[in-house]
């Protein structure tokens, strides 16, 4: 007989001893939580299990009716956390749910891990080797990989990623990582995902003031996330051929450090001035998304945590998401709605890729203005929208709004969250 606390759930508000609003009530050996309001279920019960986590309490057991497998995912997600290594134990699900919950849990504890590393622990090889031995250990025959670092970059016209890492002794790394269940070397390229890695963020020359700084160990989150994607969208069956660009690098100051007023070429011609040197992680994507253009993949999608701009928009709450094909910002949408993420379109349109002129080059990174101005999201999507074919067909950008928490809130945990990446699974097999 199991001595874990048990959790269960009740439609009824608490008896007035708690409070008609209170969100749990107690009895031996049991906690409560009260769902008066059935639309307001998984909200609640995540703010339970954020609760029960804060108190330590290792591995309740869910208990009773009503739970099922989206209600029991909200609870493990405020249950979650960088101090607690245990798990809820799950109740009532069939070989196929259980199944799914195991797989999510996997993989959002292996992106909530590599968000929460501290910088010195997880460098841009580490984050890129990581995410390869993680891939490859879910389907290795199906998974060939390779990784160019440092200097090597050059040769291979990916000058966003060397130039914003060259100033830190540890080198960039640029992960090309193919899944292809179908053995055939010769299959189509189904899918292409493309994550900004900076395992840490000084801003550059463009330095950012020590409290913007200190969660900035979490700006590789991008490449976290399409990764944990790749792998949860295997474990459900994927069958299709997809591409994992992982661009990663630190950007730091020193001697050797990109500058402002730099110009960077890229492969595709396009001439780029540096405005702001923390407006990095467009640099490194625009690779990338050149890469990913090459493959012909009909679909591109990339995640980055790259605007303050998209948090003043949508808050923690919510991913942004880009994109000039309409009706795959659509689909987007319904896949985001499907798997209970909440994700919110903000403005692309063509030209915003000329929003940050120069005069030196045919764009700039930035506007040099505090926060890239207004706009800024939208501007930074315009930017990418540069490095990808056919005008934007095909692509989506995620502004990873809703990826990291700096301190504890009523849902999450400080650090990682891996909100979205239930959507870029679903996104991949739709």
């Amino acid at each position: 007989m199991s001595s874990a606390l048990k959790v269960q759930l009740s439609m009824q508000a608490a008896s007035d001893a708690w409070g008609e609003r209170a969100l749990t009530s107690s009895t031996d050996g049991c906690i409560i939580i009260h769902v008066p309001q059935p639309e307001s279920l998984l909200d609640r019960v995540q703010q339970a299990g954020r609760q029960l986590s804060a108190t330590g309490i290792p591995s309740p057991q869910l208990d009773g009716e009503y739970w099922d497998l989206e209600s029991q995912w909200a609870f493990t997600q405020g249950y979650m956390s960088p101090s607690q290594e245990t798990k809820p134990q799950w109740t009532n699900l069939n070989e196929m749910d259980l199944a799914e919950i195991e797989n999510r849990y996997q993989a959002a504890s292996w992106v909530r891990m590599q968000m929460n590393a501290t910088p010195e622990d997880l460098s841009p090889e580490e984050l890129a080797t990581n995410a390869a031995e993680f891939i490859q250990s879910l389907s290795p025959e199906a998974v060939s990989f390779e990784m160019i670092t440092g200097e090597d970059l050059l040769s291979e016209g990916l000058v966003g990623i060397h130039g914003v890492g060259r100033g830190s002794v540890r080198p960039p790394v640029f992960l090309k990582l193919d899944y292809n269940p179908t053995k055939d070397s010769n299959a189509p390229i189904d899918a292409v995902l493309v994550g900004k890695g900076i395992t840490f963020d000084s801003g550059g020359y463009s330095i950012k003031t020590s409290e913007g700084m200190l969660a900035m160990k979490m700006d590789m989150g991008g490449a976290a996330y399409v990764t944990g994607a790749l792998a949860l969208a295997i474990n459900r069956g994927l069958t299709k051929r997809v591409s994992l660009l992982l661009c990663c690098a630190e950007n730091l100051i020193s001697g050797h450090a990109y500058k402002l007023g730099d110009i960077l070429t890229y492969a595709n011609g396009t001439t780029v001035e540096i405005a702001n040197t923390d407006a990095e992680g467009r640099l490194v994507l625009a690779d990338g998304l050149i890469q990913a253009s090459q493959t012909n993949a009909p679909l591109i999608i990339d995640a980055a945590t790259l605007t303050g701009a998209a948090c003043v928009a949508v808050g923690n709450e919510y991913n942004a998401i880009f994109s000039l094909d309409k009706e795959l910002l659509k689909r987007t949408l319904e896949c985001a709605e499907q798997e209970n993420e909440p994700h919110w379109a903000l403005p692309l349109e063509k030209f915003h890729r000329n929003k940050c002129p120069s005069p030196y080059a045919d764009t700039a990174n930035s506007l040099s203005v505090k926060g890239g101005g207004a706009g800024g999201a939208s501007n930074a999507a315009g930017f990418l929208s540069r490095f990808v074919r056919e005008d934007g067909q095909g692509w989506v950008h995620i502004d990873l709004s809703g990826a990291m928490i700096s301190s504890d809130n009523k849902l999450w945990s400080a650090g990682g969250t891996a909100m979205g990446i239930r959507t870029i699974a679903k996104l991949l097999a739709s």
